[in-house]
Parts: C-alpha cells; structure tokens; sequence
C-alpha cells in the first residue's frame, strides 16, 4: 500500500540524513571516508557496550557473516538494516506494498521506510539479546537500570552502522555493510592462523615436540588455512567467469563496450540476505528456551528448534537449517563429526544435517536473489532502462526496446536463478569444509574484494577521460 511508503516518509523526515556529494569524490577522498568507517567501525566492535560483560573474542560464524560481536555495541550490527530488506522484499513481492522500482520517488520512499524499520527492529533484537541473557548483564548494577542502558547502546550500535553504510555508500568505495562483513571475515581468518601457528597447539608446538610423527602433525593444523586457500580460489575463479554481450554506442562511433554478465549476476547480495535469515532464526529461537508443549508425550517445541544452556539451537528443524558448530580445530575432528555425528532427537545423522542446510541455503539464495533483481533495477527491464538511458544499443539491431528485452531476456533471468543457486551452493559446501572464516564469509569477502577493485577501476577511467561520464550515464 502507498500510505506504507508515506508513513515511512513522514518519519524519516525527522531522522538525520546523509546528505549526496555535490560532486563525484575522488579516489583520495574516497579511500579517506573508507578509512574513517573503518576506524569507527573496529571502534564500536572492541567496545563492549556500559553495563555489559566482556564476552572475550569469539569466532561464530553468524557473527562473522553480520560483522558483530556478542556484548559489544556491535552486538546487532548489520543484522537488522538486512532483515529490514528481507521483509520489505517480501512484502513487495506479495503485494503488500506497490512499489515501481523504476520510480525514482517510489524509490526514495522504500529506502526511508527501509531505514526506519531497521531501527526498529535494532531495539527489538537489542531487547531479544538482552532479556534472554545472550548479552550478559555486568555485576554492579540493578538490572533495572543496566538492561535497559544495554539495550539502548546496542540499538543506537546497529543505528551508527546504518548511517556509516550510507556514508561508504555516497562517499567511500563500494558498499559499507559489504566492507564491514569483509571487515569481520578478515579479522577472524587472520586470527585464526596466528592461533595455528603461534597456539598452544599450533605449528610451533608441534614442531619443537620433535619426533618422526611433528612434521605430519604441522601439516595437519595447517589444513583450515589450506582449505581457505583452495576455497578462495574456486571463488575467485567463479567471480571471473562471465558472459559479454558486445554493444554500440550512439554518441560515440567506432566506441564498442561489452556488457559483462557475470555467473554470479547477482554478487554476494542473495547469501547476505540468506545468511541474515539464519542469524535470526537462530536468534528469535532462544525465545523457545524453557518452553514445551506436549501432544501424547511429544514435545513440539522442542522439534521445532531445541536451544541448549548457552542460547544455541542444537536439534530439531530449524537446528537443520543452520550452520554446523562443533569439530573443534582439528580438520579430521571436523569431518569425523560430520559423517559420524548424529542429533540427540531420533538420532538424525550430522551428514543429513548438512544436506539439509545446503540445500535450504541454496534455495533461499535464489529466492532473495529473484526480489533483489526486481528492486533494485538488475532484472530485465531495469537492465534494458538503464542500457536505452545510456544510448546504447546491440549492435546489427535497430533501437528497440523490445528486441532490446528479447536479447536480453536470454541470459538475465537464468543468470540470475543459477548465479544466486551457484552462490548459494558454493557458500553451503565451503561452510562444510572448515575453512577459517567460514566458507560463507569468504565468498562474501572474495566477492566484495573484488567489486570494489571493478569500482576502483571505473572510478580511475572516469578521472582519466571525464568525458565518457556522459557517455556510459555517470
């Protein structure tokens, strides 16, 4: 509905606003606005919030993929701003809301509602995260005056994290969210092989163990940063495959780009919102802690999704849909779970656990791959919009828009189903495999590493030829 769009308008004309730049930033400026979201970012992340206890360092991996840290003012973090998208998409997509993606207005107006909601939904995680104990009160305080002091530092957190995507966004390089995950990915790889390396039971420890079996033994800890290795170069062959749709431009004789489709059409984008999907699932299921309802000595609740003493879905269906814990560091403990593994309700197997997961992952990417193509412009419509806009036509044809649609309708639609499924699987099987930093995030990070070098690289030619600016529609 319209008023939807207008009740969000009405109230996103009181928030602060990141104001566009009069004028496209250079390189310099761009990596300096960057660098300062960077730093306030890491800033907020090893701050724990007033009131809260120190949870210490922690790897999750849902915590890796939305760039936050439990106890922090980060605890939330990028989670509602992608959760906000996820059910305005849905929304859209069921006709809740009539939105045209091609009405600059209409446009305007989503994002201010999409805005808002994230706020709203960063108190009600807050709260989530606070009322049942996720995020540890600090002793020393009434809980009536910490809780409420916590949850607020948490919200204003995710706020913070907001306005600092949409000051990456007009000013900086890329994308902020997507900087922040790659951010939190990076740091946890780090981390992790400094800890195999320099650990108690790292590289060096077996090492000067001496004996015949130390050297098998070091390569054998060095497996999780192997695997990361092969991992990320699977993605990053991925990321170079592309198909190219050779073009004519009509200012501009003789000038003859290509569109480059890549396999992954859709970017990252369709995992961000899958795995933002999970990290929820997994944080409104401690609300089912210490609930039951039995029907004939079978407890629902509990098959539903199980959470254990320290808020963690460990059986049931929705324990299905999410990410493997356990195996501890060891490579061969890791797969040793996986296949031998089983869950404490009706002795399911680990292994179908996996299948299942990947699966679920895969068919949710293709799912918020097909509502990120219609709302943001990257369907076939939008693509031919922007490609008439820009004066640009398919060589040998005459400028119709129909054709245009024709020829493209062609490889879009399947590029976008099979990039998001592609996407989504590679991030599923990469997840099984106990690479550092988790398949997701790595794909997530090769990803981004490498739109914001194709950002970089068209940024640079416009300094260089200002001209083609009005050319290409910049």
């Amino acid at each position: 509905m319209g008023a939807i769009l207008d009740i969000g308008h009405n109230i996103a004309q009181l928030l602060p606003e990141i104001k566009p730049p009069t004028r496209p930033p250079e390189i310099k400026e761009r990596f300096i606005w960057t660098g300062i979201a960077l730093f306030i970012f890491f800033l907020m992340y090893n701050v724990v919030a007033f009131g809260a206890r120190d949870h210490g360092a922690t790897f999750d991996f849902l915590q890796m993929i939305t760039a936050s840290k439990v106890g922090s003012l980060l605890t939330t973090s990028i989670g509602p701003i992608v959760l906000a998208s996820i059910f305005l998409q849905l929304f859209s997509g069921a006709g809740i809301i009539n939105l045209n993606p091609r009405d600059p207005a209409e446009k305007v107006k989503f994002q201010e509602l999409q805005k808002v909601l994230a706020i709203l939904i960063a108190l009600v995680e807050a709260a989530i995260f606070v009322m049942t104990g996720r995020v540890m009160l600090a002793e020393g305080l009434a809980p009536e005056i910490a809780m409420p002091l916590v949850i607020l530092q948490i919200a204003l957190g995710s706020v913070v994290v907001l306005y600092l995507d949409e000051v990456v966004t007009k000013y900086g390089i890329g994308s902020g969210i997507s900087l922040f995950i790659a951010a939190g990915v990076s740091f946890s790889v780090i981390g992790g092989a400094v800890a195999l390396v320099f650990g108690e039971a790292g590289v060096l420890s077996a090492v000067s163990g001496g004996g015949a079996e130390a050297i098998p033994n070091a390569l054998m800890i060095l497996a999780p940063i192997l695997v990361t290795l092969v991992v990320w170069f699977l993605v990053s062959y991925g990321e170079g495959m592309k198909v190219e749709i050779p073009l004519a431009y009509q200012k501009a004789r003789g000038l003859s780009p290509k569109l480059p489709l890549n396999l992954f059409y859709l970017s990252n984008i369709p995992v961000i919102f899958a795995s933002a999907l999970l990290m929820n699932v997994q944080l409104f299921a401690v609300g089912l802690s210490g609930v039951s309802f039995d029907v004939g000595g079978f407890d629902i609740v509990s098959a539903l999704g199980y959470v254990d003493a320290s808020h963690q879905l460990t059986d049931g269906f929705l324990y299905l849909i999410t990410p493997i814990y356990g195996g501890g560091q060891s490579t061969i403990a890791h797969l040793n779970f996986l296949l031998n593994g089983v869950t404490p309700i009706f002795g399911i197997p680990e292994w179908v656990h996996a299948i299942v997961y990947v699966i679920f992952l895969s068919l949710v990417s293709v799912l918020f791959g097909i509502f990120w193509a219609e709302t943001s412009n990257m369907d076939t419509k939008g693509m031919t919009d922007q490609l008439l806009g820009s004066g640009m036509q398919i060589p040998g044809w005459r400028t119709d828009r129909r054709m245009l649609e024709r020829i493209l309708d062609k490889y879009i639609p399947p590029l976008i189903v099979l990039g998001s499924l592609l996407v989504g699987l590679v991030a599923g099987l990469a997840d099984l495999s106990g690479a550092l930093g988790t398949g997701t995030g790595i794909l997530l990070t090769v990803g981004i590493f490498y739109r914001t070098y194709q950002q970089l690289k068209r940024q640079r030619m416009l300094e260089n030829a200002p001209f083609l600016s009005g050319i290409i529609g910049e």
